[in-house]
Order: structure tokens, then sequence, then C-alpha cells
């Protein structure tokens, strides 16, 4: 997992220059129409990282053929410049890199609801998925991309 000294010196701090940070970085990904055609839950535009676009293409692509797309039922968010819960260091979604999916099923300690076959499909595609992380983190809402 890259460590928030490593995000600060690939991204930059959002918190100190967010629009130097954002009009470098983020970008309105149109999401393709048969991606939300097959994934209502999904909205038709996500602020992302731009380095995310393709890799949540493939992700969400490869989940539909797989028919494993209808485990998703919320889109909970993207791009938000927060600290981490019960932290003071910076979310990885202060940086555009993180999705949440299914939070009321999927809560920040609580029950893991995905599938393995739907986890695996993240983690194969270079995501970090919160599922896999200790009981006392567990966060099967969250996927981050560990990619770049």
């Amino acid at each position: 997992m890259k460590t928030q000294t490593q995000l600060i010196a690939k991204f930059g701090n959002p918190y100190t220059a967010r629009a130097k940070f954002e009009k470098k970085w983020m970008e309105l990904w149109d999401i393709p129409q048969e991606i939300n055609d097959a994934i209502p839950a999904l909205p038709n535009k996500i602020y992302v990282n731009y380095l995310l676009i393709a890799v949540l293409e493939s992700t969400f692509r490869e989940l539909i053929a797989r028919g494993l797309h209808k485990e998703i039922r919320t889109f909970d968010g993207c791009f938000n410049i927060r600290p981490k819960r019960g932290s003071s260091g910076i979310s990885t979604h202060a940086w555009g890199i993180s999705i949440d999916l299914n939070a009321t099923w999927n809560p920040f300690r609580g029950k893991v609801t995905w599938s393995k076959e739907f986890l695996d499909a993240w983690r194969k595609n270079g995501w970090i998925c919160g599922a896999d992380w200790s009981a006392t983190s567990k966060d099967g809402m969250h996927f981050q991309w560990e990619g770049f």
C-alpha cells in the first residue's frame, strides 16, 4: 500500500495546493453508456484522478463479463479531500484514487458482503480492497488503486 509520503511525492498535497492538484490530476469521467446500462448504480460521470479512468473502465468491464457487476448496488464516492477515518493522515480519496461501493452493506469495521470472485477481479486489476484489512480497520466498501 502506498504511503502518504509517496502519494504527496507523486501527486502533491491536495490540502495545500488543491487548485493545482485538481487541474493537473482530476478529470470528470463520462462513464461509457454500456457500463452505465449494466451497472445502473453508477453515476453518469465520476470526478476521478485521470490515471484511474482506464483501469476503472477495465475493471467494470471485467465485472460485467463475469456477471459480477450485479453485486454493485450503490456508488458511494470517489474524490473527497478529507482525513482518513480515525486518523490524522490524508485519505486516498483526497487524490481521487479510491472509490467506495455498497457502503451500507460493507460498512467501515463491519461485515464484508462481496463475493471472493468480485474481490479477486479488483485485486487482479491492481486494486487494494479494504475487505483485506485487519478486523479492526476492515473497510469492505473501499477500493484503492495501487498501479501507478
